[in-house]
């Protein structure tokens, strides 16, 4: 078991992380951005897989604007939906499996407990409607593929709720955030993590392709999520601001949000070992690693105080 694996959207939050994670010996990661790996143009992917000669595809690649995509469906739905179904043809011609990564917005949010991956879904937007779309795709073209659903996603690299909410406590003391949408944040460490797992389990054997749910260990919502936010990073003295719950409804957007997010990740665990992510550990994890990012933003509020 050696060769590359070919990573579609190497430049975003996951992908990334799949860059530098631990991955089996003899597999090495080979990150493409969209300039170099375009997934809705056919073309570029054969040309991408021609060149590296990939022995897996990882699609990290997706249209994430959830708002925006309300009035940007064809962007989202040519990224999302049809992005996939080519990497799913590309990875049929090649002989070799394709992981996709998905999302908690292909529910609508109406059941009681954790959704499990067998559970019906029901987009709630444009987003999670191109989302569904895409995994449809890819399970019409090729049975080698690992469709996994993940939620709430956060890590060092890029962009995400925790760099948004250390954004905002260094202009506001206190803030309103949503309490009536409940999910499990997930490290985006342990996503790449838990792709290369499974990556290296495929090509040694293991036929367990199909949907999967990996998420955070430990469910909460946004308003929760943000006071263990602040709370970990006062170990750092910086700021607390207060910060106080509210309802969606005080807090409308373009696009509807699944009121619960909580993935149910039991049968990940049972065919390749992997446990739900601890989140609280993967929060630390990068709050230390971000700690001069954030020290120079509320370095900077100090400044213009003076």
């Amino acid at each position: 078991m050696s060769g590359a694996v070919l990573i579609f959207g190497a430049n975003g939050q996951v992908g990334r992380e799949l860059l530098r994670a631990a991955w089996p010996d003899g597999l090495m990661p080979v990150g493409l951005g969209r300039g170099e790996g375009d997934i809705t143009d056919p073309a570029a992917i054969a040309a991408a897989i021609a060149t590296h000669r990939p022995v897996a595809l990882v699609n990290a690649a997706a249209y994430t604007a959830v708002d925006k995509a309300e009035s940007e469906a064809e962007a989202a739905f040519a990224i999302n939906r049809d992005g996939p179904g080519h990497l799913a043809n590309s990875a049929v011609r090649a002989g070799i499996p394709l992981l996709h990564l998905s999302t908690d917005y292909v529910f609508d949010g109406s059941k009681a407990g954790a959704y499990a991956e067998g559970d019906p879904v029901a987009p709630l937007g444009v987003y999670g409607a191109s989302k569904e779309a895409g995994e449809q795709a890819i399970r019409a073209a090729t049975g080698q593929h690992i469709i996994l659903r993940t939620a709430w996603v956060f890590g060092a690299l890029g962009h995400n709720f925790v760099k948004t909410m250390f954004r905002l406590a260094t202009t506001r003391p206190e803030l309103r955030v949503v309490a009536d949408q409940r999910g499990c944040p997930t490290p985006a460490a342990a996503i790449a993590a838990a792709l290369a797992t499974i990556t290296g389990a495929l090509l040694r054997g293991n036929t367990a392709y199909g949907t999967y749910h990996f998420a955070g260990d430990t469910p909460t919502s946004w308003h929760g999520f943000a006071e263990a936010i602040f709370a970990a990073g006062h170990r750092y003295g910086w700021p607390v601001p207060k910060v106080h719950a509210i309802a969606t409804a005080e807090f409308p957007t373009p696009a509807q949000r699944p009121a619960n997010s909580v993935l149910d990740c039991a049968k990940l665990t049972a065919a390749f070992g992997i446990p739900a992510a601890d989140w609280h550990a993967g929060l630390s994890a990068m709050l230390a690693e971000c700690r001069a990012e954030i020290d120079a933003g509320f370095s900077a509020l100090i400044e213009e105080k003076r």
